[in-house]
């Protein structure tokens, strides 16, 4: 279900944060699903229990997951599809302003909006 990338320059705790707003937000994952254990999730991906614990944990704080002392780690019922897409509208407006910062011009990220959004990748 998961796949990280051991090359990658994002930590893997984050990748499978990002991963699971991922799953959220495409239905995957609905709220008050169970995520995986901690220790099952670890074997599974071959990492380390201490870094799922940690993005679960910082899922947690954020809001999207709650645990429950015995039973697990379970997605959370608070109208989380609208979080996740206002956390990627903050991520896409700091990415828009380090290219201002590179001085790239409003006229090229338009377009390569319009080529995404006109290639069908996306359902909305």
């Amino acid at each position: 279900m998961f796949i990280l990338k051991p090359q990658s320059r994002l930590p893997i705790f984050e990748q499978l944060k990002a991963q699971i707003l991922e799953f959220i937000s495409l239905g995957i994952l609905a709220p008050n699903d169970k995520l995986p254990s901690v220790r099952s999730l670890a074997n599974e991906l071959a990492i380390n229990p201490n870094t799922v614990a940690k993005a679960y944990q910082e899922l947690e704080l954020q809001g999207y997951v709650y645990t429950m002392p015995g039973k697990g780690c379970f997605v959370n019922d608070n109208h989380l599809d609208d979080q996740i897409k206002q956390l990627k509208l903050k991520e896409f407006e700091q990415a828009v302003t380090e290219m201002k910062r590179h001085q790239i011009k409003q006229e090229a990220l338009t377009e390569v909006i319009t080529q995404i959004y006109k290639g069908g990748d996306n359902d909305d």
